[in-house]
């Protein structure tokens, strides 16, 4: 069996989740009740941040398997190189989240591009950047597909401020995946910051960051300060202002999850640390952005493709309201 990332690549086959067959049963309608109860929260406050032992239940609701939550655990082992960053391996997937057709499905590949005219300084602003594709294995995993039904039943109509080049006249969101691996190992010069950039912002409406598991982390590492958008972008931490922290959470636990309105905040998140100093650490996470389409004109210098992937599709049936 062939290696990747250091780790053996599993192999198996790929699911479906039909959230349309979870219709007729009390824990899907359980599940929508606590979806409901969050999206108020996230009317109100533009942010959430959800325990893992809180979604579980949820994503079961929906339809996730039982033995996709151990699967979900080792997709990281697949991720590949991250092109400008040689603490991070990344695999990355576009999705459309259609609400005309009740749909998601996955999109060809394209660039991503983020700018500093979106709050995002770094060495790598306005690159386009290319990371290995989506595997089947992440894309194929119910309980991945169930965290993009629960974030699409949680955005739906919950109002944003504009960014520019977004088409708001459109319906369709387009989902941005990656899942992202960040080490450190001091032994080999490799010092792993989840947001090099600092405080920052990713050019999305709505952004979720899923916490997937870590080996040899600090308990201190990697935790997550929402900004007010009058701090300043591309400052570190520690240099900013403390009166503008709005929240400060922290993934500790499998599934924890912070969802928020990218363009009311800003945020940063604090360097992985290792728990034994002469093993590595890693800390493996779901990020994924969702705005509407790019317009012709947009900083990044394209516009969204609508194509579908032609090697890997996916077509994953919606429910909403």
């Amino acid at each position: 069996m062939p290696y990747i990332n250091g780790q053996k690549a599993r192999r198996r086959g790929p699911h479906i989740l039909n959230v349309l067959e979870r219709r007729y049963t009390a824990q899907f309608y359980e599940s929508i009740a606590s979806i409901m109860a969050l999206r108020h929260t996230y009317l109100q406050n533009k942010f959430i941040f959800v325990p893992g032992e809180n979604l579980i239940p949820i994503l079961k609701g929906l339809g996730a398997r039982e033995d996709d939550f151990e699967s979900v655990k080792e997709i990281s082992d697949l991720t590949g190189p991250d092109p400008t960053l040689d603490y991070r391996t990344v695999t990355y997937g576009r999705f459309c989240i259609d609400p005309e057709t009740r749909s998601i499905r996955r999109l060809e590949t394209q660039p991503y591009t983020l700018t500093e005219q979106e709050d995002y300084k770094r060495h790598d602003s306005g690159i386009p950047r290319t990371f290995d594709e989506a595997p089947t294995d992440m894309q194929g995993n119910t309980v991945v597909q169930a965290l993009m039904l629960f974030k699409s039943l949680i955005l739906q109509g919950v109002p944003v401020t504009p960014r520019d080049g977004l088409d708001y006249s459109s319906p369709a969101w387009i989902c941005t995946m990656f899942n992202a691996r960040t080490h450190t190992s001091k032994n080999n010069g490799i010092f792993g910051e989840p947001a090099l950039e600092g405080v920052h912002s990713d050019g999305s409406d709505h952004t979720m960051t899923v916490f997937l598991g870590a080996q040899n982390m600090r308990p201190d590492s990697a935790v997550t300060f929402m900004h007010d958008n009058e701090e300043t972008t591309g400052v570190q931490i520690w240099e900013t202002n403390p009166t503008l922290i709005r929240a400060r959470v922290h993934h500790r636990h499998f599934l924890d999850t912070l969802m928020f309105v990218d363009h009311d905040f800003k945020h940063s998140v604090t360097s992985v640390h290792q728990l034994d100093a002469a093993q590595p650490a890693c800390r493996d996470m779901l990020v994924v952005f969702t705005r509407r389409p790019k317009l012709e004109g947009h900083v990044s210098g394209y516009a969204d493709s609508m194509e579908l992937h032609s090697t890997g599709p996916l077509h994953l049936p919606m429910w909403l309201p």
